[in-house]
């Protein structure tokens, strides 16, 4: 478990956060701007006193202020991977990289040359870092940080200051140390589209607090987070399992629940993790079995709750077998259709209207475990 209760106050700005979260896995602090998030991440650190509180890594406590027990940063064993990539610019990428080995215990999981390969950086070890992109840089500061075989990664908006084709290059490097290591991981953002591609849990906060925690799929039906992400964000985020293609279509099957979708998706594993994003803006709802649709995928269940969202629509959650997603309807299709809890309905949408990505359940054992 990572378990994280602290206090801190700076001017007029008071953090009061607690979570408790299992490891290995992607923990993510996610929230508007200023609602504290580096502030937690920094004290989780030590680069930041706490006024009160505990911090503890599986067994071994970080800080508790009441037992006088507060570990020098140094000794912490934590990577940190901030915004901008820090590097040392008179040094090459390989000089970067051996530094953070300077840092390391003498037992070691991870060397340069894994880290090399995992986040692809072979082809740049004897560049200077001006002579990088920003996504480059970005990935010899992870590297960096995991030379120093830290029990513990805190990545503060590492992509914040990348445009759009810097953050589609580094992101899948960034899945590939959350399925192949078993590193805890607290990643910060006010980015949902990568808090649901890289998370395993959701930290919400809002005002210094921890507003709620949980898995991603229950976490995308909060109420809170959707105040954050907007109307056109909204909607289910679920894992489901790849049942192969569809030879007719050339989509991919995928189950969810007791029904199934096809979307596009390709390279994918049989038996494989996919965690797939339906926006309740792309659902409709129908109280009578379709046919004869081009719509592919429709899947059965069982309205749980209608509740308003705004002036002129309600929200609906269905449940498709132990899984719920959402739909976003007029009020005037809630009263025709006499939409209410208890009742069967059929939510359909189209097969583009689906984002997907892959997503593997992190390793049993944690880094932290091990080398307690």
């Amino acid at each position: 478990m990572l378990s994280v209760t602290v206090k801190k106050r700076r001017g007029s700005f008071a953090l009061d956060a607690s979570f408790e979260l299992p490891t290995p896995g992607v923990v993510a602090l996610f929230g508007r701007s200023g609602c504290g998030k580096s502030t937690l991440v920094n004290v989780i650190a030590g680069l930041l006193d706490a006024d009160a509180g505990r911090v503890a890594l599986d067994d071994t406590v970080l800080l508790d202020t009441e037992r006088r027990i507060d570990v020098p940063p140094e000794r912490r064993r934590i990577g940190y991977v901030f915004q901008d990539a820090r590097l040392f610019p008179h040094l090459s990428v390989a000089a970067n990289l051996k530094y953070g080995e300077r840092r390391a215990p003498a037992r070691r999981y991870v060397s340069l040359d894994g880290v090399a390969s995992l986040l692809g950086l072979g082809s740049l070890m004897d560049r200077r870092t001006h002579e990088l992109s920003g996504g480059e840089r970005q990935r010899v500061a992870i590297g960096r940080a995991l030379l120093s075989q830290p029990r513990l990664l805190l990545l503060d908006e590492p992509l914040a200051s990348l445009d759009a084709a810097r953050r589609e290059e580094v992101l899948p490097y960034l899945e590939t140390l959350r399925d192949q290591l078993a590193i805890p991981m607290v990643y910060v953002s006010h980015n949902f589209d990568e808090v649901l591609r890289l998370a395993t849990y959701v930290v919400l906060m809002g005002s210094g607090k921890t507003m709620a925690q949980g898995g991603v799929g229950d976490m995308s039906l909060n109420a809170g987070l959707r105040s954050i992400v907007g109307a056109d964000a909204v909607g289910a985020t679920i894992d489901g399992r790849v049942l192969g293609m569809d030879a007719s279509s050339g989509l991919m099957r995928v189950q969810v629940g007791h029904g199934e979708l096809k979307l596009q998706a390709a390279n994918i594993t049989v038996g494989a993790k996919l965690r797939v994003q339906l926006l309740a803006r792309d659902l409709i709802v129908a109280t009578q079995a379709p046919q004869h649709l081009s719509v592919r995928n429709i899947l059965a269940g069982v309205v749980t709750t209608v509740t308003s969202d705004d002036a002129e629509s309600d929200l609906v959650a269905i449940d498709i077998g132990g899984t719920l997603i959402m739909a976003r309807v007029t009020k005037a299709a809630t009263r025709e259709l006499a939409l209410a809890a208890g009742l069967p309905v059929w939510a359909l949408v189209k097969s583009v209207s689906l984002r997907s990505h892959s997503f593997t359940a992190p390793p049993a054992i944690s880094i932290a475990s091990r080398d307690a």
